[in-house]
């Protein structure tokens, strides 16, 4: 989990190293400005019709060659996709062409790519990912174009009427994090960016280890693009260390940059062999782990949560086959990488509208039709059946469009991520979050 560092906040000084500030307010007003700028300076979007003949166009976009977070195997995996579905006879003997953007991590060049899609008249953005929500949401809104599949990096995925999400971002896996962690932790210190997308984070993680009996997360706040962070890594071992009945627990929510704090946290933690880790895919991987010394590195024994069964999983074999066929040697493409899985699903999504749509014309208004006609997807046991109702079970919380909040629990056990197993932090296999998530704090 990453988000811009904002300068107008300070971080907390040593002498209060823990603070809670509250949920980042609501981005509509936001997004609503963001339209009518764009309007104003650039025109009125077109309404988006696709193209005529026998191409269906799409867009999936995602950071690269930034300073935080980089998602590059989501376009790779896209283009995967369309080389093996078009080798495979196209979509109803479509041929798919995938645009590709670099939002850069950047609310403008995310605005830019949004603009882009409604030019180029694509059908749909598919499986991307984006942390700047309020930029890119007004402008495929005002074009009529679905946004299937974003990570669920920012809560605008779960309030956009345009957004259909595969996953239950962000605040599935911390409250399933919190349920794993609540049981076993003392005192839990959650380290995680001071922006707006981490703003959300207390109150998801705080949802789930209250739910655990335990009082709740102490919150420190980082700027994510630090080159070291020995300070923030030694309070926060000493915040978690500070009860001594129970081992206490660091969560590192950084995203790519966790990789950069264990760095430091490894180094600081041998004056605290107790203190353990929990985090979520997204800020660890098994390369991740493997760099860190697999079984003898700091994240032996972490509990880790995910929307998706391991990627040892046989369910994952459709989705190894493309790779294997389409980008062998393509290293972006981590199959284990939750990001290309949710590009795999998100175009398992829309495979399934054009398998409803047939024949008939493809546009993107016809794909929002198709979506919002109460169509069910199937994604092989990967995720519950997929659909999307105009408002779903978490919309008192704010989340009206989160339609899946199962995760997954996974330890890592001799260096190797695995699937935690019957009984282990209190989720067996896959929980869902739903009942969870309804009690969270996000005033």
């Amino acid at each position: 989990m990453t988000g811009r560092p904002r300068t107008t906040r300070t971080s907390p000084s040593p002498a209060t190293p823990f603070s809670r500030p509250g949920r980042a307010a609501a981005l509509s007003l936001g997004a609503m400005a963001l339209c009518t700028s764009l309007t104003a300076g650039c025109g009125v979007l077109p309404s988006v019709t696709g193209d005529a003949g026998d191409t269906v166009k799409v867009m999936t976009w995602a950071p690269q060659d930034t300073g935080a977070t980089n998602k590059p195997g989501m376009p790779a995996m896209a283009l995967a996709y369309a080389k093996w579905i078009n080798s495979h006879g196209g979509l109803n003997g479509r041929k798919l062409e995938v645009l590709t953007c670099n939002d850069h991590n950047d609310s403008v060049a995310a605005a830019k790519c949004a603009r882009r899609a409604a030019a180029e008249n694509v059908v749909a953005v598919v499986g991307s990912y984006s942390q700047f929500g309020d930029s890119f949401l007004a402008p495929l809104e005002s074009a009529g174009i679905p946004y299937i599949g974003g990570y669920g990096v920012t809560d605008d995925e779960f309030t956009g009427p345009m957004s259909y999400p595969v996953n239950g971002g962000q605040p599935a896996l911390l409250a399933g994090l919190g349920r794993a962690l609540g049981a076993s932790c003392g005192r839990v210190a959650l380290v995680r960016p001071d922006s707006i997308a981490g703003d959300q984070l207390p109150a998801m993680l705080d949802s789930g280890l209250k739910a655990a009996g335990h009082p709740g997360a102490g919150d420190q706040l980082v700027a994510e693009d630090l080159t070291g962070y020995d300070d923030q890594s030694d309070r926060a071992l000493r915040f978690a260390s500070g009860d001594t009945l129970r081992e206490g627990c660091v969560v590192p929510a950084l995203g790519d940059r966790t990789d950069t704090f264990m760095d430091s946290f490894r180094r600081a933690r041998a004056d605290f062999p107790a203190v353990r880790l929990g985090t979520v895919l997204g800020s660890v991987d098994q390369t991740m782990i493997n760099s860190t010394g697999g079984a003898s590195g700091p994240y032996e024994g972490a509990y880790v949560t995910g929307w998706y069964p391991p990627a040892s999983d046989p369910r994952w074999k459709p989705m190894k086959r493309v790779i294997s066929e389409e980008a062998f040697d393509d290293n972006r493409i981590d199959p284990a990488d939750a990001g290309v899985q949710t590009t795999w699903i998100a175009y398992t999504v829309f495979k399934a509208v054009l398998d409803r749509i047939g024949g008939g014309e493809v546009s993107a208004d016809s794909v929002r039709k198709t979506l919002n006609s109460g169509l069910r997807v199937s994604t092989g046991g990967l995720t519950p059946t997929l659909y999307w109702p105009y408002e779903g079970k978490l919309a008192s919380v704010g989340f009206p469009r989160m339609v899946n909040a199962d995760v997954t629990l996974q330890v890592v056990r001799g260096g190797e991520l695995v699937a935690a197993g019957q009984g282990v932090g209190g989720i067996d296999g896959t929980a869902d979050m739903t009942g969870t998530l309804e009690n969270a704090d996000v005033r």
